[in-house]
Parts: structure tokens; sequence; C-alpha cells
């Protein structure tokens, strides 16, 4: 019996097997403009565009930066790609993911590991760098939620507690996919450099 096809063509050219994902198949671009077209919220946000995973993983950075001072540009460049897989298997809100079963966690962790490796990070983050972005990943929520998203800052608060300081002067506008995209090739390519020694 022919079994189904597991991948997909990128617009790099890259042919992504999805049950067996490498490091050669991982492409910024790809990552980048797939990103740029998923929507968060399942996209019921407002503005005239969607708020895209893409402006996220930038804010998540962003808000890793004010968090932690000082950290180095490779833990950053793990926040700017801690959703790295969406751009292949989309933006699921959390109630999705749950009815969904663990069978999405494993194919995230396939995806994150050679994304990872492809761009010299460790193929599973240290515990203590995971939860750092986590933390700036609900603070992102609370900021989304207030602002796009339609939630009291009550309603924020109870769901992904209370923010502090670290959010303030942060106001989100949803931009178009182009933009975003451009934003997030540039963002990768000043981390790496900076990695590199080279900024």
């Amino acid at each position: 019996m022919k079994q189904p096809r597991a991948w997909q063509r990128m617009l790099s050219g890259r042919r992504l097997d999805l049950l067996d994902p490498t490091p050669m198949d991982i492409e910024l671009e790809d990552i980048a403009h797939g990103l740029a077209f998923v929507a968060r919220w399942n996209g019921q946000t407002t503005g005239d565009w969607p708020y895209s995973v893409a402006e996220h993983s930038l804010l998540v950075e962003t808000l890793v930066g004010r968090l932690n001072p000082g950290w180095p540009a490779r833990w950053r460049l793990a926040a700017l790609l801690h959703d790295a897989p969406e751009y292949v298997i989309g933006d699921m809100i959390s109630p999705v993911k749950a009815a969904v079963g663990p069978g999405y966690g494993t194919l995230d962790a396939r995806l994150t590991t050679a994304i990872h490796l492809r761009f010299g990070l460790p193929s599973a983050l240290p515990k203590t760098i995971k939860a750092r972005i986590k933390r700036a990943d609900t603070l992102s929520a609370w900021l989304e939620a207030t602002q796009i998203a339609g939630f009291s800052q009550d309603e924020a608060n109870r769901i992904f507690g209370r923010p502090g300081d670290a959010v303030e002067g942060i106001r989100i506008t949803p931009r178009p996919p182009a933009e975003v995209r451009a934003d997030y090739i540039a963002r990768h390519a000043a981390l790496m450099a900076e990695i590199d020694g080279k900024a």
C-alpha cells in the first residue's frame, strides 16, 4: 500500500520531510515567509492585517532582551526561532493542541531539533533558557490579548499572570506580511552576525 506523502515543497525548492526533517532542508527565508503568513489567535485580532507568528516572534525576542539584559545572542536567536516549526505546521491555539493530542508535540519537537541544528543551537535548549523564553512568550501573549485580541486586562491577568514592567511602552500594530518577513530576516541576520563575532 502506498504511504501518504509526508513532505512539503518549500518556495526555496527544498523538500521538507515532516516525519524526518533534516537541518539541510531548513532555509531561513522559508521560515520567515511562512511565519509572516501564519496568523496568531486563529486570525481573531483587530486591524487590517492578521497578527503573524513572525511578528510575535520578533516581540518575544525583544521581551527576552528586556528581561535578560546582556543575554548572549545565541539565546536571543533561540527566542526568535521559538515558534519556527509553525512555518510548516501552522499555529494552533492551546485548546486545539490539547484536543489534537501528543502527535502535534512530537511533530513540533522533530522540526525544532532540525531548525536548532541548522542554525547552530543545541537540539534541545537547557531548561533554564527555555523557561526564560517561555516567560517572554507569556508576556507577549498578554500584550496581544489585551491590545488586539479583545481581552480585558483582568481576564488576561487571570490567564497569563500580571505582566510587570517589561511590557511598558510596547504597542502592537499588525503589519503587512512582506514588511514583517523582511524584519524577521534582518533580525536573524543581525543575531547570526553577533554570534559569529561580525557585528
